[in-house]
């Protein structure tokens, strides 16, 4: 079975949005044994916190039909989580509860945020959503700190597989101006039968409609560019298109699985913000239907992102050669160059 990873995501934000912290429970079973290990990371923002608490094996339990796990003294669940979490440099404790879940939408020929891409079996990386938002009730202790966050906003998500891409970027807010609405989005490089492909996935949950913009659904990637301010990137389907800009900040360095175990770097933020633009492209005249910036972001960039370049240069070709219109990314792509330097290191 190794390599095998399977870690969960779960960002809060407090009601009065001074305080963001991301929790990231999981799992991961390495070639050699003595790498195999369960965790807890998290990470804060504002402020330094970050901490890695390694469990053995035995400390996991997972149940079978359900999300629900515990990790040494630690339990998680979709509505809930209890945290008794201590290293030497940092303690975490406390008990949150969540309400009104909104899940991604799923059939059967759509298992969730991947589509019919969730039934491959062969795929490096896998990746779900188990709530675009929810309200929070509890509190927890970080070291000394107290924070309350009855009346605040989270997020959970999931991902598993054998390793992380070789290149991907990932952002998500649920913090616009009004509330109820939450974005996630990514892209990375996927290995496919005979040559990799850059997969997207992206959601805007806004007035309780899911906008979906996938690889799977026929979207296209009309711009991405990346630099060390910020990143741009538009997708567009045969209605709609979705313009997202996202303002770059410094993060923390967290370990991220790799095929031997976890031990890949990646630097994330929790201070990025996203304006977002969503218009129906209808041909008598465009509709603007959601306008807005959403704050306290969780942004990553990772990997050997100029594959980008190559990957969605190589689309715009073929779909030249088939006569349709190519796509605007390759250009932008080529004019703007596409720097992957990472913010510093707060």
């Amino acid at each position: 079975m190794p390599p095998f990873f399977e870690g969960w995501y779960y960002k809060l934000v407090d009601a009065r949005q001074q305080h963001s912290l991301a929790i990231m429970p999981g799992i991961v079973l390495a070639e050699d044994a003595s790498e195999s290990h369960a965790f807890v990371q998290f990470f804060s923002a504002p402020g330094k916190s970050v901490a890695y608490r390694r469990y053995a094996i035995d400390q996991f339990w997972s149940a079978r039909r359900r999300f629900e796990i515990v990790i040494g003294p630690n339990h998680f669940a979709p509505d809930r989580i209890s945290l008794n979490v201590e290293t030497p440099e940092h303690s975490l404790r406390g008990d949150l509860r969540f309400r009104d879940l909104t899940p991604w939408p799923v059939t059967l020929a759509s298992p969730g945020i991947m589509g019919w891409y969730a039934w491959v079996p062969f795929m490096e990386c896998y990746q779900g959503v188990v709530s675009l938002d929810h309200g929070i009730d509890g509190g927890i202790q970080l070291d000394q700190q107290r924070i309350g966050f009855d009346g605040g906003r989270g997020y959970t998500e999931k991902s598993w597989g054998k390793s992380f891409p070789e290149a991907w970027i990932w952002f998500q807010t649920n913090h616009f101006e009004q509330p109820g609405i939450s974005l996630s989005a990514s892209i990375a490089v996927i290995p496919w039968l005979r040559s990799p492909f850059a997969g997207f996935i992206v959601g805007l949950w806004h007035a309780g409609h899911l906008y979906r913009f996938a690889t799977y659904t026929g979207a296209r990637v009309e711009r991405l560019e990346v630099n060390d301010a910020d990143v741009r990137w538009v997708v567009r389907d045969r209605r709609y298109r979705l313009e997202m800009l996202v303002t770059r900040a410094p993060g923390r360095t967290l370990r991220s699985p790799v095929m031997s175990g976890m031990a890949g770097r990646v630097i994330e933020t929790l201070d990025a913000t996203v304006a977002v633009g969503l218009d129906d492209m209808r041909p008598e005249m465009p509709v603007a239907l959601f306008r807005g910036v959403g704050r306290h972001a969780g942004l990553d960039v990772g990997g050997d992102t100029p594959r980008f370049i190559e990957l969605l240069a190589g689309r715009a070709a073929v779909v030249a050669a088939r006569g349709e219109q190519p796509s605007l990314a390759a250009i932008a792509l080529q004019r703007n160059g596409f720097m992957t330097h990472s913010p510093p290191e707060a």
